[in-house]
């Protein structure tokens, strides 16, 4: 009965669709010619036909079918069927074979499974006509679709979700908060079973919602922050537009309530008291209070003052960006003695304020802060301030310099015990009375040694040695004229021999250690010891300076040279003290132009053979030869070798230093000694040695060779350089007698490598001997590495021997 009542349901069903599609449920397709197949197939024009056509309703199938049979769907049929069977009926495409099936013979098609239309739509297929014993295709294959008939089977669903509005508090009714949209899977174009539409279920007392756009509204006007800042508001979406049997969906919209200036900053006491002690530096923080205020964000923000005058001057207010607190602060030092307490009125007002809440009252609040100063025991204070003096440098050692005043500022009132921080004062120039605070001075003044003294001054409880205040004293040393005008420096003028009367020889000045208040005034006159003099006078300037002028024509230096002119200075005083310098006057030679060329008998006598220049050559010259004979000296004594052969090729002398990889010989500028061989003959040296051995000094001997031959540095203990100093003086004579020029001396320096060794020279450079006489037999005796180089020189020894015999 169930079973035949739910088959009659879907028949109904279907039966609707039809209609609901009743212009487009038959569908005829008609192919001319050889259909969708080659021209000429065989398959198509096996029959002759010109004509076929397929005959079929569009197919439609209802979604969610849950019968026990296979739902019919529709019936595909050719015009060439003639119902005996021989065509068989075929689909392919979506769904061929599983979801729906086919009978071969009648054509008839059936849905096997449940569909879904919110998954598929619809279903494109093949459809083919075959005849039944060749199989060959009767009709062009042809397509058809199945579309899925949508119900309403699916609910509208918040896919946004979740949603999170806010609005301000204190808006007006009618606010827009925020949109809410459902999304329905059936088909919109089919029905109602899309159309959806809006309501609250939950939260309709503060909010409403439109039911066709999803745009949610304040409801009320009184939305408070402070009372509730949040809403859980559940809003339905109902498809069908509503309609009884429509599928529904809901979700939760969470409304936040944003903070509005609505809210006064407000004291949570109307007194505060707090407490510091008198010491308290400038800057020291009293304590802290804040004004409470229902408001969050910057609408909390707040700014503190004080209100009071009293409060001003002795307080400050800040704010505490980080926590919005007042932070009350020493402005002005405290003093427990003169106020004990201190009533501060502070006020708080927002930072921001929204004018549209003005009318709520006034956003600010005041409260009275108490402020008590705590006794402390205070060190000494100076009274008054004054921390200079003066003093005369005369006074004598106990004079009084001033008076320092220290008082105890606590209600005690301490005695004060006074001192001197040695530390400033360790000569102890300056005392103090301990008990008065009287500065007096401890040793003799001097303004001239020191002009200032700093001292500290130490004032103390007499019963609390830790009670010290220190106040810092600038004494200043008064001049008092205890020292005389002197001059300047030692004065020396010179005056010209040819010299005019009234002509200015020297202007002099004075200097004083004084510093008197007023000024330095000198005055100058003649000593009286000089009063007999009428060589110069002297004339006062006015500007604390003096002239000194000639009074006689000229002078000769060779009666007098130097004169002395005593001269008095005498300062302004009080008392006005004087002193006696002395200017010395010389007498000089002077050119045609007035210009000094000497000042005493002496240079002019030597400068008329002698320049200055000629003077520091003959130094130099005489400074070469203490150097040549110190050498002299020294090679004689490591040098003790005998003289050789005078028939030795000549040998030069010359001491080269190669310091660098230059151009060798070439850049050379050694003295060439040959200048100096010669000046004298060797021939007497080579008569005064006795010694040589054949070939040497024979009477066959070329006097022109020994002439040029040089001695050895090894030099014979017999060999004489007094030729080279004779030498060396007559050149130096020479330079002197020459006024016109610098002498042309040169300072040559000889690279000396050390004393000789012990062992004569190997070499054949530095042997005065021609032949082949020497005996190297002694080279044995040095040692195993010497051996075979004397076995070799023995050696061809005896074959010089052996050809010579």
């Amino acid at each position: 009965m169930a079973k035949g009542l739910q088959g009659f349901l879907w028949t109904m069903l279907l039966l609707f669709c039809a209609i609901q599609e009743l212009g487009t449920w038959a569908m005829h397709t008609a192919v001319e010619g050889p259909g969708l197949g080659e021209p000429g197939d065989p398959a198509l024009l096996a029959g002759g036909r010109v004509k076929r056509g397929w005959v079929w309703n569009q197919f439609f199938v209802v979604e969610e079918y849950t019968g026990t049979e296979p739902l019919y769907v529709g019936k595909i049929h050719s015009d060439s069927d003639e119902g005996d069977g021989s065509i068989k009926y075929t689909i392919s495409g979506e769904g061929a074979g599983t979801i729906f099936l086919i009978d071969e013979i009648t054509g008839d098609i059936h849905a096997t499974e449940r569909l879904d239309r919110e998954q598929k739509t619809f279903y494109t297929l093949r459809a083919q006509a075959r005849d039944r014993q060749t199989d060959q295709l009767l009709e062009p294959e042809s397509e058809f679709i199945i579309k899925v008939q949508d119900i309403n089977d699916s609910e509208p669903r918040f896919l946004e979700g979740p949603y999170i509005g806010s609005v301000a508090e204190l808006s007006p009714i009618g606010t827009s908060v925020m949109q809410v949209m459902a999304s329905d899977a059936d088909d919109p174009t089919y029905g109602s079973s899309a159309r959806v539409v809006y309501s609250v279920l939950e939260g309709e007392q503060h909010f409403t919602v439109d039911s066709k756009t999803g745009v949610i509204r304040t409801a009320v006007a009184d939305l408070d922050r402070e009372t509730q800042d949040r809403y859980e508001v559940v809003i339905r979406a109902t498809d069908m537009a509503g309609q009884l049997g429509g599928l529904s969906g809901s979700t939760t919209v969470t409304i936040v309530v944003t903070d509005v200036n609505d809210n006064p900053p407000r004291f949570p006491q109307k007194m505060y008291q707090f407490s510091i002690v008198e010491t308290a530096p400038v800057g020291t923080a009293i304590g802290r209070v804040k004004a409470e205020d229902s408001d969050v964000g910057e609408n909390t923000d707040m700014t503190y003052q004080v209100k009071d005058e009293e409060g001003v001057e002795m307080f400050k207010v800040t704010t505490d960006s980080n926590t919005q607190e007042a932070v009350i602060t020493v402005q002005k030092p405290l003093d427990y003695e003169s106020k004990r307490v201190h009533t501060v009125v502070v006020e708080a007002l927002n930072k921001f304020v929204d004018p549209r809440f003005v009318d709520l009252g006034t956003f600010r609040d005041q409260t009275i802060v108490r402020v008590s100063v705590l006794d402390v025991d205070e060190p000494p204070e100076f009274r008054p301030p004054s921390n200079l003096m003066e003093v005369q440098e005369d006074a004598h050692v106990g004079s009084i310099v001033g008076v320092v005043t220290a008082l105890d500022p606590d209600t005690a009132n301490h005695p004060v015990r006074y001192a001197i921080d040695r530390s400033t004062d360790a000569e102890r120039i300056f005392d103090i009375d301990a008990k008065t605070g009287a500065i007096v001075t401890g040793k003799v003044l001097d303004r001239e040694t020191a002009g200032w003294h700093n001292i500290t001054v130490l004032a103390m409880e007499a019963d609390n040695h830790s009670q010290v205040s220190r106040a810092s004293l600038r004494i200043r040393i008064l001049d008092v004229n205890d020292n005389p005008p002197e001059l300047a420096t030692p004065y020396e003028a010179s005056v010209c021999e040819d010299a005019k009367p009234g002509q200015l020889i020297q202007t002099i000045s004075v200097v004083d250690r004084d510093e008197p208040q007023s000024g330095h005034r000198f005055y100058f006159t003649l000593a009286p010891e000089a009063t007999n003099n009428h060589h110069f006078s002297l004339l006062d300037i006015q500007d604390n300076t003096a002239a000194v002028h000639t009074q006689r024509v000229g002078f000769n230096r060779q009666e007098q040279d130097v004169y002395l002119l005593p001269i008095l200075v005498v300062d302004s005083g009080p008392p006005a003290l004087s002193s006696t310098g002395t200017l010395t006057i010389r007498v000089c030679g002077c050119d045609s132009t007035g210009a000094i060329q000497s000042c005493n008998s002496t240079a002019y006598v030597v400068s008329a053979t002698l320049s200055p220049g000629a003077l520091i050559a003959l130094l130099v010259c005489v400074l070469i030869l203490v150097v040549l004979v110190l050498l002299i000296l020294t090679l004689k004594r490591h040098h003790k070798s005998h003289l050789t052969s005078e028939d030795d090729e000549d040998m030069r002398d010359n001491v080269i230093k190669y310091n660098d990889e230059g151009g060798g010989e070439q850049d050379t500028e050694a003295y060439d000694m040959s200048a100096l061989r010669s000046l004298y003959d060797f021939s007497e040296i080579k008569a005064g040695d006795g010694g040589g051995g054949p070939g040497e000094g024979g009477p066959g001997r070329n006097p022109a060779s020994e002439l040029h031959a040089l001695p050895q540095w090894v030099q014979s203990p017999d060999l004489d350089f007094s030729v080279f100093r004779d030498y060396i003086c007559r050149k130096v004579e020479q330079a002197d007698e020459d006024l016109s020029v610098p002498p042309y001396d040169s300072f040559q320096t000889y690279a000396f490598e050390g004393s000789d060794s012990p062992v004569p020279s190997l070499s054949s450079i530095n042997t005065w001997s021609s032949g082949s006489e020497q005996d190297f037999s002694y080279l044995g005796g040095w040692g195993p590495r010497f051996r075979q180089l004397a076995a070799l020189y023995v050696g061809r020894r005896g074959e010089e021997d052996g050809e010579e015999s």
